[in-house]
């Protein structure tokens, strides 16, 4: 089932507890669940007994979880984007959006890798592709291009968000682990076998570390020259 709830199913009805449920208060919880508990908390039963409500009482504001969760994705991307509205050099517009979408995902690592690849088709995300387009074709790409660029450009940020999110939500034993690699097993391949790895042995730590700043300036740089030759 696709859509939205029609307006006349979402009327206010006290919980049991006596809170009017809302679809505002409903994405509340659902955020905090999957914040302490990973997005497996985003069902019917657990919200239910989070809000004080019966689990049936969720469907006269979101069909199903799926609908839930692009609630949930629509809130993050609003978050993202509150108060932004890029003026002046587009480039320079483009890498403080990055910045936005990139923090905003790093605020719920538990729920960041289900949310960054829906297309949410609400509000926010209206407005959020709305900018990164308008952004495009400040810089002089042609409509196509805009859009072809922007896409690329949004997949590259939110690529890297849900990684690094989904890194930061390992438990620390594993995190730590996979760190340690970089400065242990790596560092003890012999060099007949690995060569390249070898050379660049005392570089190999950095790729601990995340690579989002990097991968940006290289598009961001690309976008400027693409421009340029226009």
């Amino acid at each position: 089932m696709q859509g939205r709830v029609p307006v006349e199913r979402r009327r206010r009805r006290p919980t049991k507890t006596g809170t009017v449920l809302t679809e505002e208060l409903i994405v509340d919880c659902a955020l905090r669940l999957a914040g302490e508990h990973g997005p497996d908390a985003l069902s019917v039963r657990r919200l239910g007994a989070a809000l004080g409500c019966d689990p049936s009482a969720l469907y006269r504001y979101f069909h199903d979880t799926d609908d839930l969760l692009l609630a949930v994705a629509d809130r993050i991307i609003g978050e993202t984007m509150d108060g932004f509205a890029p003026e002046g050099d587009w480039l320079a517009g483009l890498r403080a959006m990055a910045h936005r979408v990139y923090a905003g995902y790093s605020r719920h690592p538990r729920i960041a890798a289900m949310a960054a690849y829906r297309v949410t088709r609400r509000a926010h995300e209206f407005r959020a592709v709305e900018t990164g387009v308008g952004l495009m074709l400040r810089g002089g790409f042609d409509k196509a291009t805009a859009v072809r660029h922007y896409a690329a450009f949004i997949d590259t940020v939110l690529g890297h968000a849900a990684l690094d999110a989904a890194h930061l939500a390992l438990a620390p034993e594993r995190r730590g682990a996979d760190t340690r690699a970089w400065t242990d097993a790596y560092q003890s391949l012999p060099a007949d076998t690995h060569p390249q790895l070898a050379a660049v042995r005392e570089e190999l730590p950095l790729m601990a570390h995340s690579s989002f700043e990097t991968a940006l300036e290289l598009f961001l740089e690309a976008l400027e020259a693409r421009a340029a030759a226009q």
